[in-house]
């Protein structure tokens, strides 16, 4: 993983879980950011104005709008709306979007502080223990579990996977009444089934 991407993952960890970004776009119901892409090395005040800028915006729906954008190689600069600058308390949260916008396509992303902007691009040259890094960094955004938290898991082994086991078997037959034929019980995908 990119060091500078490491470092201000680890300045902010535990990176946030889905709750806390639903808790945080609930007390901030009209969150909204200036974003603009910019080619790497080329950003200066006036970037603000250009058509690659977009003021006001809310920050999910143009990022995956303007996706292209990050795809050919331009960098996203995000500052809170009419400041040209980031607040620190957003870059946790603005971090755990973006990679929450990433997991489904695991593209591996760069953060960095510049210009007091938070900017992100994709990380070109991950390989796939640089993606396994990044994505263990925000492993929580699907569990909804920090580091920190005790999730209710036996420290016994034997215990543990009793544990696991009922929670999986409970969740299986919840979704087996909502789908019927359709679920595809445990961790399964419809080749291992086929071929049992």
């Amino acid at each position: 993983m990119n060091q500078v991407t490491k470092k201000l993952i680890d300045e902010f960890s535990p990176m946030w879980t889905n709750k806390q970004i639903w808790e945080f776009e609930q007390a901030n119901e009209n969150i909204r950011f200036d974003v603009v892409y910019i080619q790497p090395g080329n950003y200066d005040a006036k970037s603000w104005k250009s058509k690659l800028a977009f003021t006001d915006s809310e920050i999910r729906n143009v990022t995956v709008q303007t996706f292209d954008n990050l795809i050919d190689g331009n960098e996203l600069w995000i500052a809170d709306k009419g400041q040209e600058k980031i607040e620190s308390q957003h870059v946790p949260y603005l971090m755990a979007v973006m990679a929450d916008i990433m997991i489904e396509e695991e593209i591996c992303l760069n953060f960095r502080i510049e210009e007091n902007c938070l900017v992100v691009s994709i990380d070109s040259k991950a390989d796939v223990i640089d993606c396994k890094e990044f994505f263990e960094e925000f492993y929580h955004l699907a569990t909804g579990f920090n580091y920190d938290v005790d999730t209710g898991i036996p420290d016994d082994d034997t215990e543990a996977e009793m544990y696991l086991t009922r929670l999986q078997e409970e969740f299986d037959n919840r979704m087996k009444w909502r789908l019927g034929d359709k679920y595809m019980p445990g961790n399964n995908d419809p080749d291992t089934v086929n071929s049992k």
